[in-house]
């Protein structure tokens, strides 16, 4: 595996260790000024550069303050990276129409980055809103 590919699997790495911790200043030496995050699971959601992001942590937090982002998977070819992660947390504050639960959640998703001169300059990430809305006690169990 070359140099490259491992730097760029390191930065994820740290991002998501930098988002566990809350550590958005962090964000400044691992991803690009104008990072683009594409999802469908959170349409109303944009994020277009690096203030939008660390707002969206800020969001992320106040809903989820106990959250964390494990990595179970990780791949890396060329300038994209692949992870497969879970997520875990409690729902401590509204999010959208939906009012704070005190549930846990607990669901895989699925992002690949897309890396620039070693930052993170795009990615896609993809969940199920369903399940997790479920888990929250926001819609009825099958």
């Amino acid at each position: 595996m070359s140099v490259m590919t491992e730097r760029n699997k390191a930065v994820i790495g740290r991002f998501l260790e930098a988002w566990n911790n809350r550590e958005a200043d962090m964000f400044d030496q691992l991803v690009a000024a104008d990072v683009v995050r594409h999802c469908q699971a959170t349409p109303a959601v944009e994020i277009r550069n690096l203030a939008q992001l660390k707002d969206f942590l800020r969001q992320d937090s106040a809903i989820f303050p106990d959250s964390v982002q494990t990595i179970t998977n990780l791949v890396a070819e060329g300038d994209f990276v692949a992870a497969w992660c879970t997520y875990e947390g409690t729902q401590q504050g509204p999010m959208g129409p939906f009012p704070p639960s005190g549930a846990r959640v607990n669901f895989d998703f699925g992002a690949m980055f897309r890396m620039e001169g070693g930052r993170i300059a795009e990615w896609w990430v993809t969940w199920d809103n369903t399940a997790i809305l479920r888990q929250l006690g926001h819609l009825p169990s099958d």
